[in-house]
């Protein structure tokens, strides 16, 4: 007698519940967001008091005519008309791309070169030798430039040596030469910036597979060879951010020339920061100097977009 087989059954399903399932993750989900709020909210108030708010205030105060005491009068676009007519902002823009060389550019290459002759060689004393270039970062650059103004004095230790090594008839108050001045200025910005270079290319540079240089030495590549074809490429990201904070520090440069210079000889180191401090400071134009300020802020973003553009990762 054939035996019947009964259908298999199936146990119950339990009904879905509303939303896809969603709901049950719901509730956590927003708990999570907002707690996560809760610890961005400082940092965010923070940015917003002290960075948002005074640029906002400034785009505000560069459409008014102010002096810092009387009430402040509606002017509308007459000072950055004012400005644009100025032929002292074109040469301080002109100082502040000049200064870009020596700020940005040339400590990009020292930082590499010297990437290249630490990276993988172990030495007694490498802590020190980071720590010693690495220092006119934590110096104040008040500090910095009242030192190499002493340096570069008609008796300081540049001249000192030139008349040591027989170069006597060269010496002169570098600071102070018209042709010069904005030279030895821009060294001062090299002797700053070229150790922070050095650091991030080296903590990028650790970052880099060492099967890639296994590789290039057994296609018979030469130590330049693999630096120019591993590790640049290897440390692109980290040029690229030391392109950008080396250029906001030379085209927003106030500090360091003030301490040295104060814009002279005769303007030949006037920046843009400076001419910003003069309208406020001296001649009691706040409306002028916030849009001298809003010109410049302008000024940065463009030339740092362009570094950012020029030095991105393709393959990002």
């Amino acid at each position: 007698m054939a035996r019947e087989l009964s259908p298999a059954v199936s146990p119950p399903r339990a009904a879905p519940a509303r939303g896809g399932g969603r709901a049950a993750a719901g509730p956590p989900r927003r708990r999570g967001r907002a707690r996560g709020w809760l610890y961005v909210l400082p940092a965010l108030a923070v940015y917003l008091g002290f960075a948002i708010w005074p640029a906002l205030n400034t785009l505000r105060l560069s459409f008014l005519t102010w002096d810092g005491i009387l009430p402040p009068v509606w002017a509308g676009f007459s000072n950055y008309i004012k400005i644009f007519r100025d032929s002292a902002l074109y040469e301080a823009i002109l100082h502040s791309l000049a200064l870009i060389v020596f700020f940005s550019v040339i400590p990009i290459g020292a930082g590499l070169l010297m990437t290249a002759l630490l990276m993988g060689k172990v030495r007694r004393g490498m802590t020190l030798f980071r720590i010693i270039f690495f220092l006119p970062q934590v110096l104040p650059l008040v500090a910095v430039g009242i030192t190499w103004r002493w340096l570069y004095g008609e008796s300081g230790v540049v001249n000192q040596f030139l008349d040591l090594v027989g170069l006597g008839s060269i010496t002169r108050a570098w600071l102070g030469d018209y042709g010069l001045a904005l030279i030895a200025l821009g060294l001062i910005g090299t002797w700053v910036m070229s150790g922070l270079c050095m650091m991030l290319f080296l903590a990028g540079a650790q970052k880099i597979d060492p099967s890639l240089y296994e590789a290039a030495r057994l296609d018979g590549a030469g130590a330049l060879r693999q630096f120019r074809h591993v590790t640049v490429p290897g440390v692109r990201r980290e040029i690229t951010v030391a392109g950008v904070i080396t250029t906001i520090a030379a085209l927003a440069s106030f500090d360091l020339v003030f301490v040295t210079t104060n814009g002279g000889p005769a303007g030949q180191t006037n920046v843009p920061g400076l001419l910003v401090y003069r309208l406020a400071f001296n001649e009691g134009d706040i409306g002028g100097a916030s849009a001298l300020a809003v010109v410049l802020t302008v000024i940065v973003v463009a030339v740092v977009s362009a570094v950012r553009y020029f030095t991105r990762d393709d393959q990002s």
